[in-house]
């Protein structure tokens, strides 16, 4: 991708997911994550309507008139986007890969911290860490993070994200908000996460593809791995073959949902051909 197609294509994720977040998902966002406590800022005048419990006896009988104490959220958080880019986010049915959605969510994220005037940080993973773009604030940095989701290459093509979980908790010593942003076609995280779900916020987005849950009958066709690379001719004529097909996908969905809730974890599920947009909002409004 040349300099000038790689800034038009950040320019219309920019358009498309600042919109998002400024609109819709800015105060949702503010509200789900609270910051760490509040701090007092200022001594006003009682107003009809304030809570008498907020009152200043010391400055009101100063003054000989009721003022009250003004306290303000501490927010200063951190977000970091863990996102696969594996293989098999290479993959999509509807006339969208998956790796398309990931990109615009994790935008939309990055977008609505922003607007709250936190920090956002970005790793991006297959089966080892490829890189690590520590937290900043800043339009700047946001924009250097969708770039590179647009743009960098893997080394590898295989998953682990368990060891995308353990760097986290290396390098990342304060608690964070953290969105996992993956299609989950993996196992043995679960102790990983259960750590990391113990010091951290975690969140985990699986994009899928309608056709990872079932395949049709089409006859004998070649398929291939996207991340071991090799390719097979696969009768798909046979009930037991579609059948193992869509065990697979059930089986991996299972450990997805059942260690995310063990670990004390959010989950978002959304398929490529569904709204984000509608999924992200209703998830913030259930925990908000």
């Amino acid at each position: 991708m040349d300099t000038k197609e790689l800034l038009k294509r950040v320019r219309k994720i920019e358009i498309k997911t600042r919109r998002l977040s400024d609109h819709i998902f800015g105060g949702e966002y503010h509200s789900t994550f609270k910051g760490r406590g509040m701090t007092f800022s200022e001594v006003r005048q009682y107003q009809f309507g304030d809570d008498v419990r907020s009152i200043d006896w010391n400055v009101t009988a100063r003054y000989n008139e009721p003022f009250v104490k003004v306290f303000e959220e501490e927010r200063e958080l951190t977000m970091m986007l863990l996102v696969d880019i594996s293989g098999s986010e290479l993959f999509g049915t509807s006339n969208r890969f998956k790796n398309e959605i990931l990109t615009e969510v994790s935008a939309t994220l990055a977008f609505s911290a922003l607007q709250n005037n936190d920090k956002v940080g970005l790793i991006l993973f297959s089966d080892e860490v490829e890189l690590f773009i520590p937290p900043k604030k800043g339009k700047t940095h946001v924009l250097r993070i969708i770039r590179e989701l647009l743009e960098f290459s893997p080394k590898s093509r295989k998953t682990n994200i368990g060891s995308a979980l353990k760097f986290l908790i290396s390098v990342m010593k304060k608690k964070a908000i953290v969105f996992i942003l993956s299609d989950f076609m993996a196992l043995d995280y679960d102790q990983s996460l259960k750590i990391t779900g113990k010091k951290h916020d975690v969140t985990g987005i699986r994009i899928y593809d309608k056709r990872e849950e079932e395949i049709p009958n089409l006859g004998v066709v070649q398929m291939l791995d996207s991340e071991t690379g090799k390719t097979r001719l696969v009768n798909t004529q046979s009930k037991k073959t579609r059948f193992a097909y869509g065990q697979y996908h059930k089986d991996r969905v299972s450990y997805f949902k059942e260690t995310f809730a063990k670990s004390g974890c959010g989950v978002i599920d959304c398929r490529v051909d569904e709204s984000y947009v509608k999924k992200l909002l209703g998830y913030f409004k259930q925990r908000g």
